[in-house]
């Protein structure tokens, strides 16, 4: 059975994937660039231009989000290795300071030592807002196994299996009902804390950096998303040839 949420979703984020391709390929241009005047101008155009992009990508997922909040925990438009990296419905903020951390060692990016306390300042206020994020998902889940929804698991099977008339049925059934929307409206709230999280992460890292280095950095953020979604394909490539190429003895 089709979801119509689930397609129309897929549909927006191949596109989506597809722009985010070609701003990769313009970050790594004007990253080649010297950085003067009128190209410091330019950067910072590219960035917000960056910026937007991936407000839009929160901004449907929302919507989609408030007619399906499901399948985006388990979104069938990543492939099973993006999945696998998946937190709470997206990336998580902290892996972005392991990438500041690698950045750093090189000599383009060349942080300062004030931009560095900064830094870690931030990363210590996302790591609160991300264990905030997860007590709440374990509060989520803790719910879903608390004595009144055993108690109306256990009404609904009685009413099922004729333990009581057909009204029992529909007065158990529409409790089940309120229950799953309370865990759903749940799910929908934790899910947009963990995207605030996100794009909270990547505005404290770009608005402490210069433009040249919200280049370098939005470059290696986008590169390092898109080689997960890359290597999967190359790996679907490789089996199909192996599978279908005989073998020569």
């Amino acid at each position: 059975m089709n979801n119509p949420v689930v397609e129309k979703f897929s549909e927006f984020y191949h596109h989506w994937v597809l722009k985010l391709e070609e701003t990769l390929h313009l970050l790594l241009e004007v990253s080649k660039k010297r950085s003067n005047e009128n190209g410091e101008q330019e950067m910072i155009v590219l960035v917000s231009k960056v910026t937007s992009h991936i407000k839009e990508y929160y901004t449907v997922k929302w919507v989609a989000a408030h007619e399906d909040v499901l399948v985006f925990f388990s979104p069938v438009w990543l492939s099973p290795l993006e999945n696998a990296y998946l937190w709470v419905t997206g990336w998580k903020p902290s892996t972005v300071f392991k990438l500041m951390e690698s950045l750093n060692k090189t000599t383009t990016f060349n942080m300062t030592e004030e931009q560095e306390k900064k830094i870690e300042v931030l990363r210590m206020r996302i790591r609160m807002e991300e264990e905030k994020v997860e007590s709440e998902m374990e509060r989520q889940q803790v719910a879903l196994a608390d004595r009144k929804m055993v108690e109306l698991a256990r009404m609904c099977s009685r009413a099922r299996n004729g333990g009581g008339g057909g009204g029992d049925v529909v007065v158990v059934a529409e409790k089940v009902d309120v229950a799953m929307k309370e865990v759903l409206a749940g799910l929908e709230k934790i899910m947009k804390s963990s995207d605030c999280v996100r794009l909270k992460t990547l505005k404290g890292v770009l608005d402490l950096l210069t433009p040249m280095q919200c280049v370098y950095f939005l470059a290696a953020n986008i590169a390092m998303q898109l080689r997960l979604k890359q290597w999967e394909k190359k790996r679907d490539m490789v089996g199909s040839e192996s599978h279908s190429s005989p073998i020569l003895e």
